[in-house]
C-alpha cells in the first residue's frame, strides 16, 4: 500500500512509504528537521525574551506534524525491509515437517484430516508430544515463523525485550538481591559467620492470547489464495495489538503484567520490586525553557537515574505525541535531544534509540509518559511453544473462522534496569 505525506511547507515534497525510496524518505525527513530546527530556534529565543508569537508556534507545530508522519513512513519502510530479509523456513523443512504442512494446509482449506490423524503428524514433525484437550492443531513451522515476524516488527516491546520460549505454563527466575557480606582478618584471627545472600523469585504471569480471523470457503478453495501467509499475517497483527496493550498496562490477571502496572516509587527511595521514577519539574508537563532551566532537564535526569551499567543497552519508550513534544527540546549545551532515524539506526533521544508505543501514558498530571531502560534485561516476554488453530466452519456461515490461541506472558524481571518519568513538580 502506498502512503502519501502531504506537503505542509515549501521544500517538502510528497514521498511514498512503499519500500522503494528509503533514501528519498530520509532526505526529505532531514530537510524537514533542518527547517524545524530553524523555526524552533527562533521560537525558543522569543520565549526566553518573554514573547510567544502565535504564527511561529503554528509553523513549528505544522512542521513537527510533518516530521512525525515522515518518521512513521521511514520506520514502516524499514520494518517492511527487515521482515523481507528474514525469509521463510519452508525450504529447510524435514520430510516429516513438510508432510505435516501439506496436511495442515488441506485441513485449513477443506477441513479434512489425514488417515493417521494430525496428532501423529505433529509428533513426527517434532512439534509436540502433548495432547490438547481443548482441540485445535499446532501450526506448521513456516506459519509460526510468519506470525513471529509480524509480531517482531509490530510490537515495540517485543522488539526490545527479552523473549524466551517455555514448554510449561509459566516462567520463574531466581535473582540475588545482595546481602552477602565478607570481612578482613589476620592470619590467626577467627572467621565469624557472615550474612548469606538474599534471594528472590520472579514469576512472569501468562495468559492465553487468541485471534479469530475468518475467510469464505470460496477464498479457501482458490488455489491462488495463500491461506498460510494470510493467516500468519492476520493472527500476527491481532496478537501484536493485544500484546502491545498488555506489555504496557496489563494487570497480570490472565495476561502479562505491563511496565506501568507495578508499584512506583521516587527513585531516591528506590526499592526492589518497585519501579523508580523521576519527575518532570512541572505539574502538567515539562518545564518552559528559561535562561536557567530547560524542559530537557527531566529527560537528562531520567537518563542518569538509570545505573551506568544499564545505559549502554538502554532505549526509550513513549507515545508518538510525546516524541513530537520532546523533539522541540534542547539540552543545556544547545544540542537537540531528538535526532531523525537513518538507514542503520532508529530515531534517537539523547543518543539512545526511541521506540513509539501509543499505549504509554499521555503527558498529563501524575502520568508516566516515558520509560527508559535496558529492556532486554528489565522485561521478559514468554512464549509457550506452539500456536494452535481450531477450524470452525459452522458458527458464522458462509465464513470459516480460524480460532488461534497461544500462551504469552510478560513481566519485569530486573527492577533496576528500568526507570519512569512522572509528570509532576
Amino acid at each position: 500500500m502506498k502512503k502519501t505525506i502531504a506537503p505542509r511547507f515549501r521544500g517538502i515534497v510528497a514521498v511514498r512509504a512503499d519500500g522503494s525510496d528509503l533514501p528519498g524518505q530520509l532526505a526529505q525527513l532531514n530537510t524537514a528537521f533542518a527547517a524545524f530546527q530553524e523555526k524552533q530556534e527562533a521560537r525558543i529565543a522569543a520565549l526566553e525574551s518573554g514573547r510567544d508569537d502565535v504564527v511561529d508556534r503554528e509553523q513549528v507545530e505544522r512542521i513537527n506534524t510533518d516530521i512525525s508522519a515522515l518518521t512513521t513512513a521511514v520506520n514502516e519502510t524499514k520494518a517492511a525491509l527487515d521482515a523481507a530479509r528474514i525469509g521463510g523456513a519452508g525450504s529447510l523443512l524435514t520430510a516429516e515437517a513438510q508432510a505435516h504442512r501439506q496436511a495442515f494446509n488441506a485441513h485449513l482449506r477443506r477441513g479434512v484430516e489425514p488417515e493417521n490423524g494430525m496428532r501423529a503428524l505433529e509428533v513426527q514433525a517434532a512439534l509436540t508430544t502433548d495432547s490438547d484437550p481443548d482441540g485445535g492443531f499446532l501450526v506448521p513451522a513456516p506459519m509460526e515463523d510468519g506470525i513471529e515476524r509480524v509480531l517482531g516488527v509490530v510490537s515495540a516491546m517485543r522488539m526490545i525485550s527479552r523473549v524466551v520460549s517455555v514448554g510449561g505454563g509459566g516462567y520463574r527466575k531466581i535473582v540475588n538481591l545482595g546481602g552477602a557480606t565478607s570481612g578482613w582478618v589476620g592470619e590467626r584471627e577467627a572467621r565469624p559467620e557472615t550474612d548469606a545472600p538474599r534471594l528472590s523469585e520472579i514469576s512472569v504471569p501468562a495468559g492465553e492470547l487468541y485471534a479469530n480471523p475468518a475467510a469464505t470457503q470460496r477464498m479457501l478453495d482458490d488455489a491462488a489464495f495463500d491461506v498460510e501467509a494470510w493467516l500468519a499475517e492476520e493472527i500476527g497483527i491481532e496478537f501484536a495489538e493485544e500484546e502491545a496493550v498488555a506489555f504496557i498496562n496489563g494487570d497480570g490477571v490472565n495476561k502479562p503484567r505491563g511496565i506501568l502496572a507495578y508499584d512506583k516509587i521516587a527513585n531516591a527511595s528506590y526499592a526492589w520490586g518497585k519501579t523508580g521514577f523521576v519527575v518532570s519539574g512541572k505539574a502538567d508537563g515539562f518545564l518552559v525553557p528559561t535562561t536557567t532551566a530547560s524542559p530537557a532537564d527531566a529527560l537528562v535526569n531520567l537518563y542518569h537515574a538509570l545505573k551506568a551499567g544499564y545505559r549502554n543497552g538502554a532505549s526509550w519508550v513513549m507515545s508518538d505525541p510525546t516524541v513530537a513534544l520532546i523533539r522541540q527540546f534542547k539540552d543545556g549545551d544547545g544540542t537537540w535531544l531528538w535526532q531523525p532515524p537513518t538507514a542503520e539506526s532508529p530515531e534517537l533521544v539523547l543518543g539512545k534509540p526511541a521506540y513509539t508505543d501509543d499505549n504509554m501514558d499521555a503527558v498529563a498530571a501524575n502520568k508516566f509518559p516515558v520509560a527508559f531502560g535496558d529492556f532486554r534485561r528489565a522485561y521478559t516476554i514468554t512464549d509457550r511453544i506452539g500456536t494452535r488453530i481450531l477450524r470452525d466452519p459452522f458458527t458464522n456461515k458462509p465464513f470459516v473462522h480460524f480460532y488461534a490461541t497461544k500462551r504469552v506472558g510478560g513481566g519485569i524481571t530486573n527492577f533496576e534496569a528500568i526507570k519512569l518519568l512522572q509528570i509532576s513538580t
